[in-house]
């Protein structure tokens, strides 16, 4: 699932193109919103907000087209009468908005709705601080995972409502940065502060790289120093890396660790 720089990545690349521009084409092929038609309104501003894209539109009333893209989802760009630059499923297409310079296709989005913009708190208000948005507060999320004191730290960083943005990548790569297994209870995680300036530090890292590198390096095979690596040797130690299923089913996770590097705490899996 596309993490928050991704879709920060994404969000900056709309606005660009659709920002301060007059819709000339809205085709929505979702079900609840097969009939609305955005034509004529002006795209005031395509923003993130963890996982989740926010396309605000002018009134009345003002709106806000809201996009997930869960697993496989995407947006792209072309510019209008032009075909795309790479081939893609027709009966993959959810969304088509463009104006005269731009057309931005929605593509095997996982959720899409479209409320006033003065509800927009009713699809994101459940988040917490966003790892890459102004309003990130550190504090805020040392506090929530204080109220949660016996919950594995990697379970507590995937929860979105703890912190938004964060998945499976920088979970498991600022964990191993910072020396700490997965399964720590969040009360036992040491300097649990750096551990979050860490996690902001990877995320900032990567929002202009098409494709992730914890490790500073971008040759195939050599992005990461734990994450999707499994039964392969610590870039550190030597030890073959593990990958469990981490949080409760069916939202359960995976972890990747090096048990040598981030050792099992005691009484936990």
């Amino acid at each position: 699932m596309p993490e928050g720089d991704v879709v920060a990545r994404t969000a900056g690349r709309l606005h660009e193109a659709l920002a301060g521009r007059v819709l000339i084409r809205s085709d929505l092929r979702w079900p609840s919103l097969a009939t609305v038609d955005l034509t004529g309104r002006k795209v005031l501003e395509a923003v993130p907000r963890g996982k989740h894209l926010l396309l605000r539109l002018d009134g009345p009333p003002p709106l806000t087209l809201h996009s997930h893209l869960r697993m496989e989802g995407s947006w792209h760009l072309h510019r209008t009468g032009q075909p795309w630059r790479s081939p893609r499923s027709a009966d993959g297409i959810r969304a088509i908005l463009a104006n005269e310079e731009w057309t931005a296709i929605g593509h095997q989005l996982g959720m899409l709705d479209l409320v006033p913009t003065a509800d927009e708190r009713s699809l994101v208000g459940h988040l917490g601080p966003d790892v890459l948005g102004a309003d990130w507060d550190a504090p805020v999320v040392l506090a929530a995972l204080a109220q949660q004191p016996t919950r594995a730290i990697g379970e507590a960083l995937l929860d979105q409502r703890v912190l938004a943005g964060i998945g499976t990548i920088y979970m498991a790569e600022s964990l191993f940065l910072h020396g700490t297994n997965p399964w720590t209870p969040a009360a036992d995680v040491r300097a649990p502060d750096r551990l979050l300036d860490r996690v902001r530090t990877l995320m900032s890292a990567n929002l202009e790289r098409a494709a992730v590198s914890t490790t500073g390096e971008t040759r195939h095979g050599r992005t990461t120093w734990v994450h999707g690596r499994a039964r392969q040797p610590c870039r550190r130690c030597g030890t073959t890396i593990r990958v469990e299923p981490i949080g409760t089913a069916p939202h359960d996770r995976v972890a990747y660790y090096c048990p040598s590097c981030q050792p099992v705490p005691s009484g936990t899996c």
